[in-house]
């Protein structure tokens, strides 16, 4: 049967467009019951009356459960739990489900896919007796809602008809649905109401989602209402509302920016009135303020409401001031949210505060994200679930809530536990780490795999010549391999071969796929997520030593000066002869004794790297540093033993530099034949703002930083040392690389010339092609490459630059987490590698501040805060503005003076264990303990400070147990409040 539509259309010329839109109805669609006699056509037996799922007491017969669209919207955690089977999905649903929610839709699926859970899709919208048309004026909601009871009122139907005593019950939290469903005769049931109704199952109400609840709440309103969505559409299209994306502080809740797009400085937000349930990541819209009432960033860490009266949100100012924060400084804009554009909530790790009052069910949740407010949960399991790290999802925000409503979703293991440690950091950096599936591993080639005439034919033969690879120690991933040789004419060959990944993953596949969505290899402390499946990323793809590999061979001549003189490109078989760590390269390149033909390309590779190395310096290339450890892990429990900066050595910069050449290379062959899609990495220049913290620092040393170009700032960089001092430079360098700004993948469609530029290199073009075994960015220039020297075939997709665009996005934010994770990961395995210790080590000042010195550990790469002005103590600091130096009695403290600081772990947080320092040398009599938060530095972001001060050790124990009484005499008056 076929229905059709006709539409006709006046373009702007006049012209009369008719479009025929036809849509093919049958009636031989199979309703997915096991007994059904009725129905023709193929039969997928998915439902079976015979087990029709969990038992409710609302239901007396079996049944059959129909579900709208925002019951799995949602309630997606619930219905992940295999009690609720036997389930119809309604083609309907599923369509509105794909369009609104990607991540929900995907769950779904992944259920419909489980036999056992017996989901079945039923095509409505094509069966001849449940498709409908939308009627004049009718939403497009209200047409779904109603296709969705005809086709429940043709399930009864058709069941009856084949004497089955089975009902087909509708879950929707719609009032309007539901009266609607009700008026015509269906079987209709509250989501809330059918889980309560269920035997054995009170642990589902856990999972409930709450925002079909909100309205029930009660209380004053806290919060000021959000405007609507035209409201917000017309105050942004008239310039009133600006929009924007809302950063949280971390430092103190009751602040935040919301960064709006073509401004240059964040309008700042203050209070709580004015953040209005907003949540960190949230599109907002925002109106600023009158200049009169613009404020600034306070100086002292707020976390939560400490010490305010828990039903009090509304006093700010006492807060503020209980805090002691002082005046403002620097003004900025400043504003107030006004209304949600779209919410970015996720689920949330942390852990469960349970109520002080027995047998309370609502607790409060507490992210393991500082910039994420406590959440309120209903729970039945708080006694179990405290001890436990937690995942949470938001459900709603009422006006009349302090704090957000959400519900459990799954208890991660034990806090404390090393591997329930690591999951939340994997899941809080959204790096994706679950097993590859079945459809990606079945585009993994076949084992055993040889190396056939035909690729040796395809391909260029290396294997005669003498290659090597030069990695970390325990490298299994390896992407590059290196080789040197002398020419006749006195030139140099150098080749640099990288693993041919792109030969395994073909363009489209789910392998493909997979690799493209995780983007890169994330790489922990004492394991990696791969991006591909270990049978490529450790084994085909590697080139391990003495086996055959294909690989993607960049070959150049160059003279005795390090000059290019020709580049060729081409698909090649490689064996290299060993695999090196970069200390057994360092030892054959040192050790004169050695001339065989791995000693001698050493040797020549490392002496052209030096020349290649000052031409790029000369050239104005940044060398700036980072504090970087390795963690040595017992073999068996993975725990640390030991930790150490990380060695350089002339052989990382040997590599290192033929990397660099490798990428400029490819970059150049592929914007000359792909100007308008050739994938490629820039760095920005930082605004001259970014330098002025190093610009200071430098000056109150008594040297003079150039920041005009990155030439001059790598110049005065190099001139900036102290005898006195060894480490100085190191840390001018550091201070350096925090100003920059983060490199990223781009579309050279997407940018003009000028913006190509790689600032901390100092070349015009550069892109990535030399780790695609970690790298997906390294896939598509591969790719791309073989189209250019015809090695492979081109694909649509590789030569949209609006798709690519996208796909770059998801690299840069994939690459950015992966950072993040990494950095989490030290600094958990550094928590635990001081848990059971107390040690003097030696560091230096990075900067001064008003109340703090803000210290780095050189040993650890650790940076933190050393609190001053302790009330604790009776020792007085002053601090100098203008030299920005802290003088207590004889001892000064300025940036970059050494000091020797004691580091232990308190463990009384399990949300946060923190390092602390006592100050050990200068000595100062009397002077308290203080706490050191870890953060590691990077090019990209500033640090954030520590939370609070810590009293000396016995007074810390004494506090907290004062505290502990405080609270618990507030809870005992609360309750004879209620009782009278």
């Amino acid at each position: 049967m076929l229905t059709t539509k006709i539409f006709f259309r006046k373009t702007k010329g006049g012209n009369i467009f008719k479009t025929v839109r036809e849509h093919y109805l049958r009636d031989d669609i199979y309703c997915g019951f096991k007994t059904c006699t009725k129905c023709k056509g193929k039969r997928n037996i998915v439902l079976d009356e015979q087990d029709s799922g969990a038992k409710s007491s609302l239901i007396s017969s079996p049944y059959f459960l129909v579900l709208d669209t925002n019951i799995i919207l949602d309630q997606i955690d619930l219905l992940e739990e295999d009690v609720i089977t036997n389930v119809i999905i309604l083609q309907t649903v599923l369509e509105e489900i794909r369009h609104k929610s990607a991540t929900v839709y995907k769950k779904l699926k992944a259920i419909i896919g489980s036999p056992m859970r017996k989901f079945f899709v039923f095509i409505n919208e094509h069966h001849r007796e449940t498709y409908i048309e939308r009627e004049p004026g009718e939403k497009i909601n209200d047409r779904n809602d109603r296709a969705i009871r005809v086709a429940v009122k043709w399930y009864n139907t058709h069941l009856k008809s084949n004497n089955d005593n089975i009902n087909v019950v509708l879950l929707t939290d719609d009032v309007e649905n539901r009266t609607h469903a009700t008026e015509e005769g269906l079987f209709v049931v509250s989501m809330e109401d059918y889980i309560a109704s269920l035997n054995n199952a009170s642990f589902l109400l856990d999972k409930l989602c709450k925002r079909s609840y909100a309205s029930n709440t009660q209380g004053p309103d806290l919060f000021p209402c959000h405007l609507t969505p035209a409201e917000v559409h017309d105050g942004i299209s008239s310039g009133k509302l600006l929009q924007g994306t809302f950063l949280a502080s971390r430092e103190n809740f009751l602040e935040g920016n919301v960064n709006v797009e073509g401004r240059e400085k964040p309008i700042f937000v203050q209070g709580r009135s004015h953040l209005n349930r907003a949540v960190d990541g949230d599109i907002v819209a925002i109106e600023i303020l009158p200049d009169t009432q613009w404020s600034s960033p306070s100086e002292i860490v707020l976390q939560d409401e400490e010490g305010a009266d828990a039903d009090d949100v509304t006093e700010d100012e006492k807060i503020l001031r209980k805090q002691n924060l002082p005046k403002p400084q620097e003004i900025m804009p400043t504003g107030k949210i006004v209304g949600i554009i779209r919410r970015k909530w996720r689920q949330y790790c942390g852990i469960l505060q349970p109520s002080a009052i027995k047998g309370n069910i609502k607790h409060l949740f507490v992210p393991a994200e500082r910039k994420i407010p406590k959440i309120r949960v209903e729970t039945r399991q708080a006694e179990i679930l405290s001890k436990q790290r937690i995942i949470v999802a938001l459900d709603s925000w009422p006006r009349n809530s302090r704090y957000p409503l959400g519900h459990f979703v799954r208890a991660l293991g034990n806090i404390g536990d090393k591997d329930t440690e690591n999951e939340v950091l994997l899941l809080e950096h959204d790096v994706p780490h679950s097993r590859f599936s079945d459809a990606v591993l079945s585009f993994l080639p076949k084992l055993p795999w040889v190396i056939t005439e035909t690729d040796v034919a395809q391909r260029e033969d290396l294997r005669h010549l003498d290659i090597c690879s030069v990695d970390p120690p325990g490298c299994t991933d390896i992407d590059d391999a290196l080789h040197c040789r002398n020419l006749s004419n006195g030139n140099f060959e150098v080749g640099v071969h990288i693993a041919d990944v792109s030969h395994f993953i073909r363009p489209g596949t789910a392998l493909d796929k997979e690799a493209a969505l995780r983007a890169t290899t994330v790489y922990l402390v004492d394991k990696r997520i791969d991006m591909v499946p270990e049978l490529l990323s450790s084994n085909l793809c590697s080139l391990r030593g003495k086996e055959e590999r294909f690989a993607f061979s960049a070959i150049w001549e160059i003279d005795p000066d390090a000059n290019i003189i020709n580049t060729r490109f081409c698909k090649s078989i490689i064996c290299s002869r060993q695999a090196m760590t970069y200390e057994e390269a360092q030892l054959k390149i040192d050790d004169a004794t050695q001339h065989d033909a791995l000693a001698v390309s050493l040797r020549g590779l490392n002496q052209l790297a030096k020349k290649l190395k000052k031409k790029r310096l000369d050239n104005g290339a940044l060398t700036l540093a980072s504090p970087e450890i390795r963690f040595q892990v017992d073999s068996e429990t993975h725990d640390p033993i030991d930790v150490e900066a990380k060695k350089i050595r002339e052989t990382n910069s040997m590599v290192e530099e033929f990397m660099l050449l490798a990428n400029i290379s490819v970059a150049e062959k592929i914007l000359a034949e792909f100007p308008e899609c050739a994938m490629l990495r820039r760095h920005p220049e930082p605004p001259q703002s970014n330098f002025e913290p190093l610009i200071k620092a430098a000056k109150n040393q008594g040297f003079i930083i150039n920041t005009n170009t990155g030439k001059e700032l790598a110049r005065s960089l190099e001139e900036t040392k102290k005898e006195t001092n060894p480490y100085f430079n190191t840390m001018l360098k550091i201070l350096a690389t925090r100003c920059m700004l983060q490199a990223v993948y781009f579309i050279s469609g997407m940018q003009q010339q000028e913006e190509f530029k790689h600032y901390g290199l100092a070349c015009p073009i550069y892109t990535h092609f030399t780790s695609p075994i970690r790298r997906y960015a390294d896939i598509i220039v591969h790719r791309l490459l073989a189209v250019c020297i015809g090695a492979d075939a081109t694909y649509p997709e590789l030569l949209d630059k609006k798709k690519n665009h996208l796909l770059c996005q998801n690299l840069n934010y994939r690459n950015r987490m992966a950072q993040y994770a990494g950095r989490a990961s030290v600094a958990l395995h550094t928590h635990i590698f001081f848990r059971d210790r107390v040690q003097d080590e030696e560091g230096y000042i990075l900067f001064v501040r008003k109340n703090a010195l803000q210290v780095l550990i050189p040993k650890y790469g650790l940076e933190g805060i050393l609190y001053l002005n302790s009330t604790s103590s009776s020792v007085s600091f002053t601090y100098n503005s203008e030299d920005q130096s802290q003088t207590c009695g004889d001892v000064v403290f300025r940036a970059f003076d050494p000091i020797v600081v004691q580091m232990s772990l308190d463990r009384s947080n399990v949300q946060h264990e923190k390092l602390f320092f006592k100050l050990v040398k200068p000595e100062i009599p009397d002077f308290s303990i203080s706490p050191l938060k870890i953060e590691t530095t990077d090019a990209t972001e500033k640090k954030s400070t520590v939370k609070e001060v810590l009293k000396r050790k016995p007074e810390m124990e004494k506090s907290q147990q004062e505290t502990i009484n405080v609270q618990s005499k507030k809870g005992e008056k609360k309750k004879k409040k209620k009782k009278n």
